[in-house]
């Protein structure tokens, strides 16, 4: 609100202030029949008054959160200049270039196949292994009775519930050789975050994920 606004607001709330002055200057006249017309118009005068006091109480809050929020903005725009003229000051002479390397795997030679072969292999011993395991202990013949207490006896507590094989199920129920392309496979699997290890006992078991 212009400062005029305010003024010519003023002015006329002092002029309805001296009405309202003769109003109760002449309050023993309003008994008088002739004169309750003129009060009634000096009672709405004040409503209108009142009014325009609560629109001026509005701005002048209005005004108040608008201040406060400049200087905020220009407190915050401050401390961005600081910074961005401490990093000016401080920037390295040299910043080291980016490059891209190879993945490892990839310079693996190894293809999607071969993956997707590995990965079948070590389902097969999987389900190979545990259906040992759920076998009724009567049906077992003395190969698989060994087999059975070798996969008790690998079990540990981080591996309970869990299903995981040992490089001796991979040699026992798959045509895959644990040489050093197998190791990067396995590699692959547990950077994709299919397989994890767990050690122990100078063994490692790969639990599936």
């Amino acid at each position: 609100m212009a400062s005029s606004d305010l003024e010519q607001l003023c002015s006329h709330v002092n002029e309805k202030i001296g009405n309202i002055k003769k109003t109760l200057s002449l309050r023993n006249c309003g008994q008088e029949p002739t004169l309750k017309t003129v009060l009634n118009k000096i009672g709405d005068e004040i409503i209108v008054i009142n009014e325009l006091l609560n629109e001026l109480e509005l701005e002048i809050q209005y005004q108040e959160q608008t201040n406060n929020s400049l200087k905020e903005l220009c407190e915050s725009l401050e401390e961005d200049y600081k910074d961005v003229e401490h990093l000016k000051e401080n920037i390295p002479s040299h910043l080291p270039q980016v490059t891209v390397t190879q993945s490892w795997y990839m310079k693996s030679r190894l293809t999607y196949d071969q993956i997707n072969d590995v990965i079948k292999e070590i389902n097969k011993a999987v389900i190979s292994k545990y259906k040992i395991l759920h076998q009724p202990k009567k049906s077992m013949n003395s190969v698989t009775r060994n087999l059975y207490h070798r996969f008790i006896d690998e079990e540990t507590k981080d591996t309970k519930g869990r299903y995981f094989i040992v490089e001796a199920d991979i040699k026992e129920f798959t045509t895959l050789k644990a040489d050093k392309k197998f190791h990067v496979l396995l590699n692959i699997l547990r950077h994709c975050r299919r397989l994890s290890e767990v050690r122990g006992g100078g063994l490692t078991r790969y639990v599936i994920t």
